[in-house]
């Protein structure tokens, strides 16, 4: 019942009711004398009006406690309350949005808890990352200040390991601030309509160059029709296949390193898949491993290097295309990362 609705019956409860009242007391009771009949009037209106009193103080007062003690617990920090709308008039409305706001409030503070913790914790593997190239770099140069490197031989490889080094710094570097202009929704992508098969064959000739520098056996299958097309940032695109290559490389631990990239047509989709022959990724882990900060490996060994942003990322691009990412995995065998991109399909004008 509404606040206005319960006021207009009390309105009407104290003319009508008090009136009839008092009609039917005077005959009842009898009474002749005016002094009898305004005091019978007066003790009919008293109680009419405490009774009303106390509904309103029912309706209004006691929600009203309620939102001043939520009020309270909010001004010091303490969210984890509930209110109940006990009614449905402008009241309870009150109480429902105001329990509504306490959600969100909430739900914003667990998020800047979150997002806190996040930051510190990447703080702290930029930290990592960095202090061990740093402190090859300084060993390295302290050799050579030291006249360690006293031959041709040792200075090239001296001044080539920190040159190796410098560029780990830089690529770390350089994915943190890809990261921090993912998170603010700062890349300016550059989409355009492109051949899929023309496209991906690129990207396969350019890692196959890459990988045979490093021993790495790469291995190549286009199964896509010439005519498909798709609406990629090619350069962004491209980094999400860089990516997942470099991290494949980073847990490949057999002698013989194998990649292989295969390229589908799923319909409405273009679905790429990157796989390797490396150490795998445990069940357990699996579902997290797009997850900003997550390593599958607890001890943070240092050599693997790496952030723990580069999954997020390349997920942050899929979708941003449109698409979605998964990975499929078995322990000692290897892993193959599968993300599609819409296909671009050419809609007839009379449709």
């Amino acid at each position: 019942m509404k606040l206005r609705t319960k006021l207009i019956i009390s309105f009407m409860a104290v003319v009508i009711l008090t009136t009839l009242l008092t009609t039917v007391g005077v005959r009842m009771l009898a009474l002749e004398a005016m002094g009898d009949v305004q005091q019978m009037y007066m003790i009919v209106i008293f109680v009419t009006v405490a009774l009303l009193i106390y509904w309103i103080y029912r309706t209004i007062s006691i929600p009203l406690a309620k939102l001043q003690r939520a009020v309270r617990n909010i001004k010091e920090g303490n969210l984890d309350f509930e209110i109940h709308a006990e009614a449905d008039d402008e009241i309870g409305q009150l109480c429902q949005d105001f329990e509504e706001m306490r959600l969100r409030l909430k739900a914003n503070a667990e998020e800047k808890i979150a997002y806190d913790r996040e930051n510190k914790e990447l703080i702290s593997n930029i930290s990592h990352d960095l202090k061990t190239p740093i402190t090859a770099i300084k060993g390295y140069v302290e050799g050579i200040m030291d006249g360690v490197a006293d031959t041709p031989e040792k200075m090239d490889r001296y001044i080539k390991t920190i040159y190796n080094k410098a560029n780990e710094m830089d690529l770390l570097i350089n994915e943190l601030t890809l990261y921090s202009k993912i998170d603010t929704n700062r890349i300016p992508y550059n989409f355009t309509t492109i051949s899929a098969k023309d496209y991906f064959s690129d990207c396969a000739e350019d890692l196959y160059i890459e990988l045979e520098s490093k021993g790495v056996v790469f291995e190549y299958h286009n199964y896509i029709e010439e005519d498909s097309k798709v609406i990629v940032d090619p350069e962004q695109l491209r980094r999400v296949i860089s990516n997942i290559v470099s991290n494949s490389m980073k847990y490949t631990d057999k002698p013989r390193r194998n990649i292989t990239m295969n390229v589908r047509d799923v319909g409405d989709f273009i679905q790429i898949e990157l796989g390797d022959n490396g150490k795998g990724i445990a069940a357990k882990d699996l579902p997290n491993i797009f997850d900003r900060f997550y390593r599958t490996d607890a001890s943070r060994n240092s050599s693997k290097g790496g952030s723990g942003i580069g999954l997020s990322i390349v997920k942050k691009i899929v979708e941003e295309h449109g698409g979605k990412i998964w990975a499929v995995s078995e322990e000692g065998k290897g892993t193959t990362m599968y993300f599609v991109v819409r296909k671009y399909q050419e809609v007839p004008m009379n449709e």
